[in-house]
């Protein structure tokens, strides 16, 4: 069989040949999802100039609704799923990127617009791929994964736009998830005082132990009816949207950023323009996806250094091998997840 293939010119070397792998394929039929494990060889796979040995990838909370068709992620069908994976380079057409280097990529259209990290090989275009780290291993990076990286994409705006600790506390909602719970254990490492929004009354120990100063039941939040109520946040990571992120708006301190990231709880936001003009709080969109090349690769340093995570062990506590993968998902939807998990591939 024929293997990588490099739109522009072809390698003069042989072909890259061998066997079929497994892979997590999501398809479409009569108009419902189907997700499974099939066997590919490398030709059934998205183009690129980069096979990488796929060791471990991770479970977002994307990957859950792309898998099951509870959202429809996938813009064209088939393709494997996994938003992330970790691995090294099999073979290469990018001289950066040589043979066993451990590498690694996430989000950039993966399990959306191209094959994703859901199997034993994938091929990619070298523009998205990273380096692991120095110090760094490729199952830690998925521990921390696209919900990591979102994060800290998202402290990195906030502290672009003035976010300081002294400034005052951060809340972040929808903490027990994986980009809250790493959000909380990297602002805690900055110095930030972090209260946490959850459902989940049960983790306020696990909040705690990552960082947490507070813990905030949501049943328990007065959401008020106000333009603007009591200002009690200096900034805030949501993971949610609609009726929280519309409080949110609402208790801002002057010049308070919100990092926009979710819509679990809707994507309805009904407020008005009086904290933006009054308060001058500031609300940024976080987009994992589309991130540039020089900001993406700006935060991943930020990731390896001061940002990095120092509680992985309690984040992402749970380990799966691949066979366990299709019935990982359920969880993700009705909401019981606490952290991260990892997927061991090869």
């Amino acid at each position: 069989m024929s293997g990588l293939i490099d739109a522009g010119k072809r390698r003069k070397e042989p072909a890259l040949r061998m066997d079929k792998f497994r892979a997590y394929r999501i398809d479409q039929q009569d108009g419902k999802i189907v997700a499974a494990f099939q066997e590919l060889d490398i030709d059934d796979l998205s183009p690129g100039n980069v096979v990488v040995r796929v060791s471990h990838s991770t479970i977002n909370y994307k990957d859950a609704l792309a898998a099951t068709g509870a959202g429809r992620i996938l813009r064209r069908y088939p393709l494997n799923g996994g938003i992330d994976f970790a691995g090294r380079v099999e073979s290469s057409d990018d001289a950066a990127f040589q043979p066993g280097t451990q590498v690694f990529m996430n989000a950039c259209g993966l399990s959306e617009t191209i094959d994703g990290g859901y199997a034993e090989f994938v091929r990619v275009d070298s523009k998205n791929l990273e380096l692991v780290p120095a110090g760094m291993t490729a199952a830690e990076i998925m521990q921390i994964g696209t919900a990591g990286f979102t994060a800290a994409l998202a402290i990195h705006r906030m502290e672009e736009n003035g976010q300081r600790p002294e400034n005052g506390p951060i809340v972040v909602t929808g903490a027990t998830g994986g980009v809250g719970s790493i959000a909380i254990d990297m602002l805690d490492a900055r110095g930030y005082e972090v209260v946490a929004v959850t459902g989940k009354t049960s983790a306020e120990k696990y909040l705690k132990s990552i960082g947490a100063r507070q813990v905030l039941a949501r049943e328990q939040i007065d959401f008020g009816k106000r333009p603007m109520e009591k200002a009690q946040w200096a900034g805030a990571i949501d993971n949610l949207g609609g009726e929280i992120l519309t409080w949110l708006t609402r208790t801002m301190e002057y010049g308070g950023n919100i990092a926009s990231i979710g819509l679990v709880s809707g994507i309805s936001l009904n407020t008005t323009v009086l904290p933006f003009i009054l308060r001058a709080v500031c609300l940024l969109g976080i987009n994992s996806v589309d991130t540039p090349r020089a900001l993406r690769k700006t935060v991943w340093s930020r990731i390896a250094d001061d940002l990095r995570p120092r509680h992985l062990d309690k984040i992402s506590h749970r380990t799966i091998s691949f066979d366990e993968l299709p019935g990982a998902f359920q969880a993700y939807l009705d909401g019981t997840v606490t952290g991260r998990t990892l997927v061991e591939i090869s």
